[in-house]
């Protein structure tokens, strides 16, 4: 696909990740975008202001006025919506981001696809910062915004490509994963559990998906598999590639005397913390790794993406210095700010592992600190009472949980909706304090009441859970003083 500063592409969904990150750059090859979506909320509607990308709120035909060249189709987008429906009707050309972004970044490259349900916009991020970092000019795309690029995405002159490989479905008339599309070259799955279930109806059906993309790998190329996950290890079985394992334990690429520690406020991590690990390969020590990532999920993430790394031939030492200035993901437990005492962080987990590592990472840095989290069900899983006893089990490594209603519940049938007041009852069986909120507004008045410093408090959402952060701080910010933010590690802002 080439670049014509004449061709008008517009994207409906634009404020999804993915939808977002790939208008940027389409932005940066000089085509005109214009897109449109329902919930615009912070980062991405920002990211998109950044960009000078035009967004149109709500649906309308009257966004497709004049008529684009082609219209790419958000995978949230069904039919009935308005504008699709123009589309179709208009007979406009359309396409999915996925096979977008394969034909116009991806081809001819050397494609490592990051994926798992656990742990993608963080690795890939690391990833493309260490290749950055090693002067290989890496193009990349993830599903946040990685601290050190400040942005999603990054244009480079080299030949590798690393993306974000999502489970999830490409579009109405693609039902299957995104990830299928990236021509994979290299592999990192990093785990693999049930999710997504809304189209997912087991985990045997997701491991499928796996053992698609899998099946995609070149002889030539290298899949690298959590093997602590049972299900990862299974799939890799089935690959024609070289396979190398990795995690925390006997593997091929392991990490070895971790030293997870409370980390100083002034960290890239922001309070987080971090520590330092030994990164063998097939038993023996290549590199000692100090990062100011929190938790042993990221020291996974960490090794996946050294593994990748020195795979690509970046030397052990230069991406052991790469790690320890990584600075995060936004929304990957973010620090908003330290409140005369009080951390706020931000983090996007909506899937019970993830909302368990992400607390017991917190947990280990802040060991002393009362923790409250502000929970909002809102993914598509996240809503269903498939998870209600798991969520309620890792929601109390917390002292105090404050769970809002359900985003949007209409979308769910009701024999299928989480309970938010079976959470809170069994919260406060497992003996912590739980209660249910109508309204973001209700749990600032909470907290303004309860929290005190010191204290830990992270909000947990896939969404804007309506505009709580900002409320918070300034709420924090009257009771406590303005915010002490951490020194940031040193960063790449994304470059045309």
């Amino acid at each position: 696909m080439k670049s014509s500063p004449n061709q008008h592409i517009h994207l409906i969904g634009i404020c999804g990740t993915a939808m977002a990150t790939l208008a940027a750059m389409l932005k940066e090859r000089a085509y005109r975008v214009s897109g449109s979506d329902q919930n615009v909320y912070p980062p991405m509607s920002l990211f998109l202001q950044e960009h000078g990308i035009p967004v149109a709120s709500p649906f309308s035909k009257e966004n497709l006025i004049p008529k684009p060249d082609l219209v790419v189709v958000g995978n949230a987008i069904s039919r009935g919506n308005v504008e699709l429906e123009a589309t179709l009707n208009e007979r406009i050309p359309f396409t999915s981001s996925a096979e977008l972004m394969k034909e116009a970044f991806v081809q001819g490259k050397h494609s490592v696809v990051v994926t798992g349900t656990h742990g993608k916009t963080t690795t890939t991020s690391l990833v493309a910062w260490i290749l950055t970092c090693a002067g290989l000019d890496p193009t990349f795309m993830a599903g946040g915004i990685a601290q050190n690029f400040q942005s999603s995405f990054r244009l480079g002159s080299g030949e590798i490509f690393v993306g974000e490989g999502d489970e999830y479905d490409t579009a109405f008339f693609d039902k299957t994963p995104k990830f299928l599309h990236y021509l994979p070259t290299s592999v990192i799955i990093n785990n693999i559990e049930f999710d997504h279930a809304d189209i997912y109806a087991s985990l045997d059906e997701i491991e499928q998906q796996f053992r698609r993309l899998v099946n995609l790998i070149p002889e030539n190329g290298l899949l690298l598999a959590g093997a602590e996950s049972e299900t990862v290890v299974r799939v890799a079985q089935k690959a024609f590639c070289t396979v190398q394992t990795f995690g925390i334990g006997d593997f091929f690429w392991s990490a070895r005397r971790l030293d997870l520690v409370p980390g100083p406020a002034g960290t890239a991590a922001g309070g987080a913390g971090g520590g330092s690990f030994d990164v063998q390969r097939e038993g023996e020590t290549v590199a000692r790794v100090s990062a100011p990532l929190a938790g042993q999920h990221n020291v996974r993430n960490m090794v996946a993406a050294f593994a990748l790394a020195s795979n690509l031939g970046v030397p052990a030492q230069a991406i052991a210095d790469a790690l320890g200035r990584f600075a995060g993901v936004k929304r990957r437990l973010e620090l908003l700010g330290i409140f005369g005492g009080v951390f706020l962080f931000d983090d996007f987990a909506h899937h019970p592992t993830a909302v368990r590592e992400t607390l017991a990472g917190l947990r280990s840095q802040h060991p002393d600190l009362p923790l409250y989290v502000a929970f909002e069900p809102r993914s598509a899983t996240s809503r269903r009472k498939v998870f209600q006893d798991d969520f309620a089990h890792s929601l109390s490594l917390a002292d105090t949980v404050l769970v809002s209603a359900l985003f949007d519940p209409s979308k769910i049938e009701e024999n299928e909706r989480l309970d938010p007041l079976r959470v809170a009852a069994h919260l406060r069986q497992l003996g912590r304090a739980a209660e249910v909120f109508r309204s973001s507004d209700e749990i600032v008045e909470y907290l303004g009441r309860h929290v005190s410093p010191p204290a830990v408090l992270v909000v947990m959402s896939n969404g804007g859970f309506g505009g709580i952060n900002p409320k918070l701080c300034d709420m924090l910010s009257r009771k406590f003083g303005p915010a002490a933010k951490p020194t940031e590690a040193t960063g790449l802002r994304n470059q045309p």
